[in-house]
């Protein structure tokens, strides 16, 4: 088993740390472009309801079919949300085992 130095592992957190830092506006951005794009499709849906004629089925039908394209951008703002929380439990994640090899680290140099 090769052990890391302690510089090594002081880098990794200290990346670990920047990263962490930049997640939060990251997810926040991601949340607001979801929030308008999902504003932008509600307004679209009902503008489109109003003007299809029919049955209360037909015009819902006619609406989903005309913001079809906005409801797949909304699907991919909701994995683009998904995909920076992921991002940020990998990271909480990195940062606890790196941490845990430091603690190793440390111990073997105390027991050497």
């Amino acid at each position: 088993m090769s052990l890391e130095s302690p510089d090594a592992i002081i880098g990794r957190l200290k990346t670990i740390i920047d990263e962490s830092a930049k997640g939060a506006d990251a997810l926040y951005n991601a949340e607001v472009n979801l929030a308008e794009l999902e504003m932008k499709l509600d307004t679209a849906y009902q503008q489109k309801f109003i003007e299809a004629g029919g049955t209360v089925a037909d015009r819902q039908a006619v609406a989903r079919l005309q913001t079809a394209e906005l409801r797949f951008e909304v699907d991919v703002a909701k994995a683009q949300v998904n995909r920076v929380k992921t991002k940020i439990r990998q990271l909480s994640d990195s940062g606890t085992l790196t941490a845990v090899m430091a603690k190793q680290l440390e111990l073997t140099w105390k027991h050497a």
